[in-house]
């Protein structure tokens, strides 16, 4: 399933995003990119992703600012002493006044603006807001999917309605019908009675008993119906469905295929033909689901 979030934060020295996107995958698949320095959020991303997502290839990107920090004065003691040092060697050899504390202040570099330095219990606060932004963009996120997965879920109810359609009409096509089930099995025996030279009763047995369980259809469409009603179940329901979903279509599309292949009747094969389609745009639209 699909869907993207953002979510941004920041503190005196730095600000930050995360950034969520996902798209479709059988499993959950998460890809965490963090600045150097960071690293300890990758794993943590891994570890709430799946508390919000099932299934889908995630990925997941922090990207981070310096802003302006701010800064305090410090005198270079080192600079300094050698200039009051120098002063005092050279009132020997020139006559003038003594040096004053603005005019040392005043020389290049004994004054410095410097950043503060970043205590760890800033460095701890600063990981802990980006774990909470993390969280946001995760809870965004998975509502973004969940807004899809209800528009998908219309779509999907529209394909097993159509999905039961197609079984009703096999259901009721003439080939399906006890009347005609019989006769056939009649013809088809007589034909094997009447084959030349004549087949030993064994072999005889053997093809009647798979004439019979090749004639009837009536329980590959029953198990359609079956398995119908319980994608709707698990649509109703809610939550991550996906899986079970995409296995149900596995089975519908194995009924549908014995269906074709035990089909005696053109018309019955030209439905089990339009199933088959109709249950593969199901099975592309539940991919997407969660």
């Amino acid at each position: 399933m699909t869907g993207f979030a953002r979510q941004e934060g920041g503190d005196a020295s730095l600000t930050w995003s995360w950034e969520a996107k996902s798209v479709n995958s059988r499993s959950l698949d998460i890809r965490c990119r963090v600045p150097q320095g960071y690293e300890s959020l990758d794993a943590a991303a891994r570890g709430v992703a799946p508390q919000h997502l099932a299934r889908g290839n995630l990925q997941l990107t922090l990207s981070a600012n310096r802003a302006a920090a701010p800064l305090r004065v410090k005198v270079n003691r080192d600079i300094l002493d050698q200039v009051v040092a120098l002063t005092r060697e050279l009132q020997g050899e020139l006559e003038a006044a003594a040096p004053r504390l603005d005019g040392l202040l005043a020389i290049r570099g004994v004054i410095e603006a410097v950043e503060e330095e970043e205590t760890a219990e800033q460095r701890q606060a600063r990981e802990a807001a980006m774990q909470g932004d993390l969280e946001a963009v995760l809870q965004a996120l998975a509502a973004n999917r969940r807004a899809e997965g209800a528009r998908l879920g219309a779509i999907v109810e529209q394909h097993l309605a159509a999905i039961a359609g197609l079984v009703e009409a096999a259901t009721a096509c003439a080939a399906t019908q006890p009347d005609a089930l019989r006769a056939r099995l009649r013809q088809q025996l007589e034909e094997l009675l009447g084959a030349a030279p004549a087949l030993p009763e064994e072999r005889l047995a053997q093809e009647a008993a798979l004439l019979i369980s090749k004639a009837d259809v009536r329980e590959e469409l029953d198990r359609l119906v079956a398995h119908i009603a319980a994608a709707r179940e698990l649509l109703a329901a809610g939550g991550a469905v996906g899986r079970r979903l995409d296995f149900l279509c596995q089975e519908l599309n194995r009924e549908a295929n014995t269906l074709c292949s035990k089909s005696p009747d053109v018309e019955l094969t030209r439905i089990g033909l339009d199933l088959k389609g109709a249950i593969e745009q199901l099975r592309e639209q539940v991919q997407n689901l969660e």
